[in-house]
Order: C-alpha cells, then structure tokens, then sequence
C-alpha cells in the first residue's frame, strides 16, 4: 500500500545534483515548458515561447508584481572580525526589520555586524517565536549608517540568491532574478514563475485576446525552509504581505463571466487569489497578510491552471502543485522531467499545469 497524500515522505524524489539549474536560460522565454493535463495526466513538451497558444482567447493570467530587493547583508562582526551577515526579511517603519542572521548562535542583542563604513546592522532582539512556530529564527535587527537606509542597502546587499544556487550572486543577478513585472520592493526571493517572461510573450497573449492582472505577495524566507511535519496538514508558514487590487478583482469576475480561466502565474499568485476568494469563485479585494498553507485536500475557488517551476522535494511549493493536479501526477511529471533533463528550480524551467 502507497503512502497517504498527507505524508510527508510520500513528497520525494530523485534528482541528480546537475539538474539544478545555476544560471538562466537566455533569453527567458527559451526556457523548456512541460505541460500537464490534470484530468487525465497526459503530459506534453513546449518551450516557454509557445505559452501564449496554449492558453485560450479570454483567459486571464494571473502575476505578481513584487520586486526582489538585495535583502542579503554580508560583514564582519565588530570585535572578533568574523564573517557575518543578515538576510532582511520585513521592515518595521521604525529602522528596525525582522532579519536572519548568521552565525545565530553569536549574534546576540547588542551585536554588530559592519557591512560598510557606511552601514552596520546591530541585532537588537533574540529570534522570536517558540519551536514549530514559522518566525523561530527570526531576529529584530537595527540599520544605522550615514544616509538613506533603503538606499544604503541597495548600494551594498547582495541578491538572496536560494541555497542550491552553489556561486556568489553577480551584477547580472540584479536583473535576472526579477520577473519583467517587478514593481513593488519587498521580496527576498523572486516570484521564479514569472521570470520567463519577456516582452514578445506578453504581446503576443494580447494578441491572442489574452488578458493580465496583478497582485502582490512578498516573498519571505519560508520559500527557503523545508517542512518537518509528518502530517502536512500541519505545516505552518510564515505571514507574507499581500495584496489584491481592485482592478484585479474585477478583471477575474469579468474572466468567469465571459467562461475563460483564471491561469495563476507561481505558487505566490496561487496563494494571493485563493486568500481572497469568495464563495461565488471570484475574489475580494483587499490587502493585508495571508499564511495559507495549500496541500491536498485544498478545494480551489480561483484558480483554474497554474504557472510554475520544478519544486524541492518535501516542500510546501511541492504540496501546493500537489494539492492542484494530484500527487501521483505531479511526480510523474518530475519523473519525466527528471529523465528529460529539464532544469529545476529558481532559474530552472517552467510547467504548466491546466
């Protein structure tokens, strides 16, 4: 007997460490583009390009618009000389942000890490939260430097390149990890479903009568952190900023209206629809924080195809794709994308799930 949707151990899979992808497809829109169907799981092979033909006239996709900022913090450790950095997470209004550091363990209240002559980052709290909550590990940090804190961050932090991403992040980064879209700043991690985008790939879904709406959601660190739960129905993510404009709203109730489909590009937009969902299949809009958590079991009121990249193995991005086309179907999409040779992850290739 298989192992329950809910297990956690039944997330798994092979993948060969040469199937991460550490650089992007050039241009974007050359990136591979499997394509599932969810109703009876035939899988077929495009590149991003052909997305706009694969949709129909009177679709709506779905984007988000948050910029990534260069939220990674790199020093030294005023007194000892160690190396140490902060990844912000979210400002507070007051100087301070929620952070993580490292090395954790000796950064206590009242350290100093000196990213420059002109910006030190002094932690001023111990991590928050208790175990198992989704903010353990975060620290409340301070920015003190001679000028505009925001703008001193963008003169010296560094692109939050993810972990399985083995090289130091670049000038090219800057541009490459953030989606043609990106408008907002407060991301530390690029919505990566967007970022095949490119300006050919948008006129031609005008083109094709094909319509485009935004929304906001700020990537957090959970993006990063794996879940430990047995039981995924009890996993729990960290609130994430969201919005849902007005305008938004309306162009999803004239998309049901005129019977095309709400096609939501990554997971980020997934979760940004679905927390504003009403009970009539559109959405409300509105801003705020949302945690939602989707795993299988999740019955979807919004969206109805989804836009998005090869996950890690037991992540919550997994679960979420999972909860959307099935588990058995999903992995045997990766299966195949894993013999294929198609690139996983941030700067990997993309999947439409219809």
């Amino acid at each position: 007997m298989g192992l329950p949707d809910f297990d956690l151990a039944a997330y798994d899979f092979e993948l060969p460490e040469d199937r991460i992808a550490q650089q992007p497809a050039v241009p974007r829109d050359a990136s591979r583009l499997l394509v599932l169907d969810r109703a009876s799981g035939a899988i077929a092979h495009h590149v991003f390009a052909d997305l706009p033909d694969l949709l129909t006239p009177g679709d709506l996709v779905v984007v988000n618009r948050s910029k990534v900022f260069p939220a990674r913090l790199v020093g030294r450790k005023r007194g000892s000389g160690g190396v140490a950095e902060a990844l912000l997470v979210r400002a507070h209004g007051d100087g301070t942000w929620d952070a993580l550091v490292w090395p954790g363990r000796r950064l206590r209240p009242g350290a100093v890490i000196e990213i420059a002559p002109e910006l030190v980052v002094r932690v001023e709290s111990e991590s928050e939260g208790e175990e198992g909550n989704p903010n353990k590990g975060l620290r409340r940090v301070r920015l003190l430097g001679d000028g505009d804190p925001d703008a001193l961050v963008e003169r010296f932090g560094h692109v939050p390149l993810p972990p399985y991403i083995a090289r130091p992040d670049t000038a090219a980064d800057r541009e490459r990890y953030q989606t043609l879209f990106a408008r907002e700043r407060g991301s530390v991690a690029a919505p990566t479903a967007g970022l095949h985008f490119t300006p050919a790939v948008m006129a031609r879904l005008r083109e094709r009568g094909i319509e485009t709406a935004e929304v906001v959601l700020h990537v957090g660190p959970g993006t990063f952190r794996p879940v430990t739960v047995r039981d995924v129905r009890e996993h729990k993510v960290a609130a994430e900023a969201c919005t849902l404009p007005a305008e938004t709203a309306a162009q999803v109730a004239a998309c049901r209206a005129r019977g095309g489909r709400v096609v939501a590009v990554g997971t980020t937009s997934v979760r940004t629809l679905e927390s504003h969902a009403d009970q009539a299949g559109g959405v409300s809009p509105g801003g705020g924080d949302t945690a939602l958590v989707i795993v299988p079991g999740h019955r979807f009121v919004v969206v109805d195809a989804i836009v998005t990249n090869f996950h890690l193995p037991r992540s919550s991005l997994l679960l979420l794709v999972a909860a959307f086309a099935g588990r058995e179907r999903v992995l045997r999409a990766y299966a195949t994308a894993v013999r294929d040779g198609y690139r996983f992850y941030s700067y990997g290739d993309a999947m439409l799930v219809r």
